[in-house]
């Protein structure tokens, strides 16, 4: 592949990777799909390979994101209602005030959500605060994975 090319795989990447921080974008499916097309156009067997560890890399990570964050939620005493009613919130927050709203609505999506359940407001914010570093847990979690993969790539290209 010519060096404009891997520039522009490694510009997918890096908009992928600013995907899983912003969830605008699909990152991981970027960052997988960017490296899909390298691995096909270089067509070697070195280029298959980084491309079947970036995607199990991505893939297990994946799962870690949402089995990590959701036994620490469990243990926390936070049901999946609450976290759905932020991600909803969240995602209209995110229309209303573009990119920040998506990280002031969830957590005020959680508190309204837990406030009846709870009864206390003190006990509602507890429980939004674990749903706050569980999402936030999520997201390094898959970051981390997206930046493994990233950087197989990047080091089969420079090498």
């Amino acid at each position: 592949m010519s060096a404009g090319g891997e520039l522009l795989v490694g510009l997918a990447i890096v908009v992928g990777l600013i995907g899983i921080v912003v969830p605008v974008l699909p990152g991981v499916l970027l960052i997988l799909a960017a490296i899909g097309v390298w691995a096909f156009v270089t067509a070697t067997t070195t280029a298959w390979t980084v491309f079947g560890v970036a995607a199990a890399l991505l893939v297990i990570s994946g799962v870690v994101k949402y089995l990590w964050p959701g036994r620490r939620l469990r243990d926390a005493g936070v049901p999946t209602r609450s976290i759905v009613v932020g991600g909803v919130v969240g995602i209209v927050g995110f229309f209303v005030v573009p990119v920040v709203g998506l990280f002031l609505g969830f957590p005020l999506g959680v508190f309204l959500a837990e406030l009846p359940r709870s009864r206390t407001a003190g006990s509602a914010w507890r429980s939004t605060v674990h749903a706050t570093k569980a999402v936030g847990l999520s997201i390094l979690v898959e970051l981390f994975g997206a930046l493994l993969a990233a950087g197989t790539w990047l080091l089969a290209v420079l090498v």
